[in-house]
């Protein structure tokens, strides 16, 4: 996954996602928030640019050293595509499974491809 520094590049994300109100209104506030001077330490992840299927935002890790709080290691998502939220759980470096984490989302199908992709694994999902 990229991570998003360049103002321009922020600003066109903004701008498309501001189109698809509201089930992107989880990552548009912290792509905002990014773009505006970042004082959260937050981090802006796509697929590929400029042509992305899915957007995590997140805190940067280092940022945040608690592998068991789920609070801190909040992400939240908006995907195009359901193969590409898939992809992301299945694993990326974008997500790691050493820490709990809690995921926001506004569409349909995110909880159960999340639920999907823990049975697999074997994993619990609250």
């Amino acid at each position: 996954m990229l991570i998003l520094r360049c103002p321009a590049q922020l600003q066109l994300l903004e701008e498309t996602l501001r189109k698809s109100l509201p089930t992107t209104l989880p990552v548009l506030g912290t792509v905002m928030t990014v773009a505006r001077g970042n004082p959260a330490s937050h981090e802006v992840l796509v697929d590929s640019w400029p042509n992305f299927s899915i957007v995590l935002t997140r805190l940067r890790p280092e940022d945040h050293r608690d592998p068991r709080d789920y609070y801190t290691n909040q992400l939240s998502v908006f995907y195009r595509d359901k193969g590409a939220l898939q992809a992301l759980l299945e694993g990326t470096e974008a997500m790691t499974r050493e820490r709990a984490f809690q995921i926001l989302g506004m569409q349909d199908g995110l909880d159960q491809t999340v639920q999907e992709v823990a049975s697999a694994r074997g994993l619990k999902v609250e």
